[in-house]
This record gives structure tokens, sequence and C-alpha cells, in this order.
């Protein structure tokens, strides 16, 4: 487990768009003292990556946009227009502390496909060795995903496991996750559909995640093997009391300590499954042990999927359990479903248990 602040190395922070806007226009003060804060870690040698929000909503304000556009078109063109700005004012606050910045824009398509997914891999850890502060952003101009179904918290744990961070840090105007009572829990050590059910969607007009997104980039993390803090930010010096004492800086959720490898990730959380297979009780309790799926186990099938596509295993009840990589097209599953076959469906180096 990375639960010990002296092995936060390499660090991911998530700021919401909520910290930046004052009034709907961007709170350069805010952005300051976060930014300084981030300058502090690398200069004592850390290594951090930020994720961003934030650029629709200064698109909106620079737009005279009253509410959050619900058309497509105007979202993008929000992002475009709010972009630039965002990113000038990182650019002018990292100068000042003599550190550079780079843009990463990403989409779906950038953790779905692996070759790319190591393709940005390799561009961030470049970037971290070379100090630069990557500021990554969902390419909301160009990318439909994103603004439709996706979020930055979501975002910020696939980069944290990605790069193999040690510590992802949520930060929002929220002190973090509170109990029935309002009060914040300090620890969470496994997420349970009773944590789940504490979460709550916010209402702002410039966000679209709220505590439920939180709790499901805290699930990615932890599952990752990778601490999650959600905290103010808000809060003076924030980001050096987490990472002082997270116990108490907001709400910590341990990560596992039997945390999934690199393949495993990114078929668990990153890339997209074409299609579901259904098995049998048999074949559940076989992966489960970590064998191979077989066809003899296959009662059902959904979906168009081909070789090397990543797909969804479900158990009789409908429920996913794992995921894996197939080795037969569905339209040749098909026809051997339920029956004895030579060939494997799902080698089992190429299943991860969820």
């Amino acid at each position: 487990m990375k639960q010990s602040s002296r092995n936060y190395k390499r660090i991911v922070i998530k700021i919401g768009s909520s910290l930046f806007c004052s009034q709907d226009r961007l709170d350069a003060s805010r952005v300051e003292h976060i930014a300084a804060q981030v300058a502090g870690l690398v200069k004592e040698g850390k290594e951090v990556v930020l994720v961003t929000s934030g650029a629709i909503a200064l698109g909106m304000s620079a737009l005279n946009l009253v509410s959050r556009p619900k058309e497509l078109v105007y979202l993008q063109a929000a992002a475009a227009v709010g972009q630039h700005e965002l990113m000038d004012a990182y650019r002018r606050f990292f100068s000042k502390a003599g550190l550079n910045c780079g843009q990463v824009l990403l989409t779906w398509e950038d953790f779905d496909q692996r070759s790319r997914y190591l393709n940005a891999k390799n561009t961030l850890l470049t970037l971290l060795k070379l100090k630069v502060i990557p500021v990554i952003n969902e390419n909301d101009t160009i990318s439909t995903d994103e603004i439709k179904f996706g979020d930055n918290d979501r975002l910020s744990a696939l980069v944290a496991s990605l790069i193999g961070a040690d510590l992802l840090i949520i930060l929002s105007d929220v002190e973090g996750l509170l109990d029935a009572d309002k009060q914040v829990i300090r620890l969470v050590d496994k997420i349970t559909p009773a944590i789940r059910a504490l979460a709550c969607p916010t209402s702002r007009k410039t966000c679209v995640g709220g505590m439920i997104t939180k709790i499901e980039a805290a699930r990615i993390a932890t599952d990752s093997g990778i601490a999650c803090v959600i905290a103010s930010g808000r809060k003076e010096d924030v980001i050096a009391s987490v990472i002082k004492n997270p116990f108490t800086a907001g709400t910590l959720f341990l990560a596992k300590n039997e945390s999934l490898g690199s393949k495993e990730r990114w078929m668990a959380f990153s890339a997209k499954t074409k299609g579901k297979i259904i098995v049998d009780e048999g074949a559940k309790r076989a992966l489960e042990n970590k064998k191979s799926l077989l066809s003899v186990g296959v009662t059902g099938i959904e979906g168009n999927f081909d070789f090397s596509d990543i797909v969804s295993i479900r158990d009789k009840d409908g429920d996913e359990f794992a995921r894996g990589k197939v080795r037969i097209s569905a339209k040749d599953l098909d026809k051997i479903k339920g029956n004895r076959h030579d060939k494997e469906v799902i080698h089992r180096d190429d299943i991860v248990l969820l």
C-alpha cells in the first residue's frame, strides 16, 4: 500500500472548475495559490501532474452564457474559447516559480486503444523527467463522449493509473465525503454500497461531476494501488496538508494491498468493451480461480466483437465480474458456445477480475 507520505513521489492532482470560477470569472488568486503549492512540491523533488477542469466554465463566461449549454456545438465552442485562458493562467503562475508546464488534451480513444494508451504514458513520463508539469484536460472541443458522459474526476483516476502514481488528490469545493450527519468521513478502507449511497450529484451549472464521480474515481485509484484523497481546494495550503497527513486533510481512501497490474488496469478501467459474454456458474468459478474461459461455459453473447477486442464477462444474473481480451469473434463463438472446443475463448492471462 502507498499510504505513507514518504512514498508520495508521483502525485496527480485534480482541480475542479468550481475552484476557479468566482461570479463566472477566473479567480486568478486561487489559481496562483494552487500553482504555488504545486511548484513547492516539484522543487522538493516530487513529480506532479495536474488534471484541470474549467475550460467550458471560462468559455461560458467569455461568451456571456448564463447557463451550461445543452447543445454539443456550444459546449465545444465554449471549451475552445476557455481552454487558452485556462492554460495562460497556469503558464503565468508557473513561470513565476521558474517552471514550465505543458498542455495535454486527451480523449477516450487515447485510453481505449492500447498503442495510444502507451504513447500517452510515455509522453507524460517524459514531461515529468524533464521537470515539466503536465496540465491535462479532456479535449472537449472535438470529443463528444467526454462532454456528454465524461468527467475530470474519472479522467484524473485514469491518468493516475496510467502513470503509476502514488497518490491522487481530488480538489473541489467540498471538505470530503460526508456521513449522514454531514460530518466528514476521514478514512474509507473499502468502497461499499453504503459509501456510494452517501454520494450525491451536484447542481452547479459549471460542473458535471459531483461526489458520485469522485467515489468512482477513488475506486479506480484504490483498485490500482493508489491512495486517493478528496479535499477542499479552498483550504489554505491544502495540498501540503494532504501530503503531510492525508488522514486529516479530507477523506482518505486507502489503496488496496493487492492492486492490479498495468495491463489489468487498462482492461478494467480504460478500454471500452465491445460486447458481453454471459457465462454459467461453473465458468464463473473457474475464472475466479484464475482459469481460462472455455466455450462450454458460455451461455450467451451480446455485441459484434472481433479477435483481440475487450469484452465484459457477466454471470447468469447479468452482473459484470470480469473483463478480458477475446481470442475469437462473436460470430465464431456463437457457433460453439455451450459446447466443448479446443480453442480458448479468453486466456487466463488476458482476464481481469473486477
